[in-house]
Parts: structure tokens; C-alpha cells; sequence
């Protein structure tokens, strides 16, 4: 009896050496974990870092000189056309503002008022044609541009990438994983050494969080070395949030993978969790967007907690003790989802 605790140690210790050495014999694992995720971030930084704003289209309606008055202003792309195509081109958001005026006296402006890129073009236009008929600024203006760091929409965006690839790393790496060795029968033989169920699942979970210490260090490198996107906090605390959020998806992954046998059963259920989490947990865009209705849903799934925490601390430069609600849930669902993991668990 009292070789008992040592005897569990060392098997907990094999069977996370196991998981290691499955793991990085694999190829494809390797790029799905590692190389999958950087290519990801490096591919979407490249689309939302850091520019100018793009030129503002306007189609000018039949008027040359309105046309030619128009396109001294840079911000503005300017064309003409006649009525219908002017119109075809709004419709299908080939053009943001539609002018057209015979006079300059009357002018009509067409334009998509939920496009914040449309009312920027009406007041540009609006301006231009003001001044071009003597209007002068009754007050002085400057201007100052100024980027401060955490304000940009990359800042924004690297955070929300690593949350969202240590979610998709953990589900897939594990879950399928899990189910695959079911339905290869590798479980059944498993079950037939005197090994725990609980040791098995530790195994799994440990070199989990092993690993994502690895990628979290390849995607906060990628983040500040291609982009800028530095880490105004402690770098502690974002490995600290991310070992979280691995144990969080890493205890789902196993909620999941604990029945079925089918790995195609598995996909569409790990598919039908992280989706949700996707579109609603602010990888891309804030997840205040949404109705004040689905908030509360929102802010208890464990990705938005980890996208909260992450920004805070690499952005904000919070302390790790500030982000205590983003630690309770992720806390919570690692732990809930592990307990019920490991009741329900079965070998085959």
C-alpha cells in the first residue's frame, strides 16, 4: 500500500512521456499545432495590420465639373457614370457615396447609412464642395495623429488569435485524438494494463499544457516581431491565462471525446461547440456588437474569457489579479468539464 502513491506517480509520468513522444513523432500533428496556428496569425495580421485608410469611391452622376472638383480632394476616388450604373455600382458596394447635382444648389446624395465608410464620403464631399464655393472654417483646427500602442486593430487582433488557436489546438489535438485511439482499438488495450482512468486523462492534460507553453511562446513572438504587437503587461500573466484557457478547452475536449466511437460523431460535436465561441467571443471584432440579450451567454464562454484576459494584460497591461472573472471561468469549466470527463469516460 504504501508504494502505491509512487507506483501512480510513475505511471502519471509514462503516460504523459507516451503522449509526448506520440505527439512529436507526428508530423502532421506538429503542423496542426505549431505550424497551423502562425501561419494563421501571420496570414491575418498581414490583412489587418497597421495602413492608412483606404480612398473613399464616389460616383458622380453625369457632371464633369462636379466630377473634376471632386477628385482634387485625395481622399477620394471619383468617377462618373450615368444614373443606372451609378446606381448598380451603390447596390453592389462598388462605390460608397452616389452625387448627383445639376447646379451645385441641389444635391442628392445616395448612400448606405449602416456603412460608417458611406457617411465619411458624404461629409468629405459635403466639405469639398463647400470650400470650392468660398465657405471658410470659422474655427482653427489641428491636427495631431498620434498611435498609441494597444490602439490599433492588429493589438486588437493578436490576443483574439491566440485565444482562438489554443482553442482549436486543445479541441482537435485532443479530442480527436481521444476518439481515433477508441476507434482503433488502442483504448481497449489500454484498458487491459493496470492503469487509472484518471491518470490516462491527466496524461492527456498535462501534455497538453506542456505544449501550448510552446505555442503561446511562438504566437506572442510572431505578434510582437512581424506586427509590433508588444506585451504592455506581465508576460507571466499571459502564459498564466493561457495555461488556463488550455486546461478550460483541454477539459472540454475531453467532455467530448469521453462517448463516442465514431470520429466523425466527435468532429460535428467539437465543431458545434467551438462555432458559437468563433463567431460570438471577439476574436475578430468586440463581442459588445451583439444584443445586450446574449451578453450574459457570451461573457461565460470560456474563449471570450480568455480573449478579456488576454487583451487586458498584452494591451492594457493589467495585472493578472485584475482578471480575476476571466480566471473563475476558465477555472470552472476546465475543472467541471474534467470531473464529468472522468465519470463518464469509457475505454471502448
Amino acid at each position: 500500500m504504501s508504494d502505491a502513491g509512487p507506483r501512480r506517480a510513475s505511471a502519471l509520468f509514462e503516460l504523459t512521456r507516451m503522449r509526448v513522444l506520440e505527439f512529436i513523432r507526428d508530423p502532421g500533428a506538429l503542423f496542426w499545432v505549431f505550424g497551423f496556428p502562425i501561419l494563421l496569425a501571420f496570414v491575418l495580421g498581414l490583412a489587418f495590420r497597421n495602413r492608412p485608410p483606404d480612398p473613399l469611391h464616389v460616383v458622380v452622376v453625369d457632371n464633369p465639373p462636379l466630377a473634376e472638383l471632386l477628385a482634387k480632394d485625395a481622399s477620394l476616388i471619383v468617377e462618373q457614370a450615368p444614373l443606372e450604373e451609378a446606381r448598380w455600382k451603390l447596390r453592389r458596394a462598388q462605390a460608397d457615396l452616389l452625387v448627383q447635382s445639376s447646379d451645385l444648389q441641389d444635391i442628392t446624395y445616395r448612400f448606405d447609412e449602416t456603412r460608417p465608410e458611406a457617411r465619411v464620403a458624404r461629409l468629405a464631399v459635403e466639405r469639398a464642395i463647400e470650400r470650392s464655393r468660398g465657405r471658410r472654417d470659422v474655427t482653427r483646427a489641428s491636427e495631431e495623429k498620434v498611435t498609441e500602442p494597444g490602439s490599433r486593430y492588429i493589438d486588437f487582433l493578436v490576443p483574439g488569435l491566440i485565444g482562438m488557436n489554443l482553442m482549436g489546438s486543445s479541441m482537435w489535438g485532443v479530442g480527436y485524438g481521444v476518439v481515433d485511439a477508441r476507434k482503433r482499438k488502442l483504448l481497449k488495450r489500454l484498458a487491459a494494463t493496470p492503469m487509472r482512468r484518471s491518470d490516462y486523462l491527466l496524461a492527456i492534460l498535462l501534455s497538453r499544457l506542456l505544449f501550448l507553453l510552446f505555442e503561446t511562446t511562438a504566437l506572442v513572438a510572431v505578434g510582437w516581431g512581424a506586427f509590433g504587437v508588444a506585451v504592455q503587461g506581465n508576460l507571466g500573466a499571459v502564459f498564466a491565462l493561457a495555461l488556463l484557457g488550455g486546461l478550460a478547452f483541454t477539459g472540454v475536449a475531453l467532455l467530448i471525446a469521453a462517448r463516442p466511437q465514431s470520429t466523425e460523431v466527435a468532429g460535428g460535436l467539437m465543431n458545434f461547440v467551438m462555432m458559437p465561441m468563433y463567431l460570438l467571443s471577439g476574436a475578430f471584432f468586440s463581442s459588445k456588437h451583439f444584443p445586450d440579450a446574449l451578453q450574459p451567454f457570451i461573457q461565460a464562454l470560456p474563449l471570450t474569457a480568455l480573449n478579456n484576459g488576454l487583451r487586458a494584460v498584452i494591451n492594457e497591461g493589467a495585472a493578472l489579479s485584475s482578471q480575476w472573472v476571466a480566471i473563475a471561468i476558465l477555472l470552472g469549466w476546465g475543472v467541471v468539464s474534467f470531473a464529468v470527463a472522468l465519470r463518464i469516460f469509457r475505454w471502448q
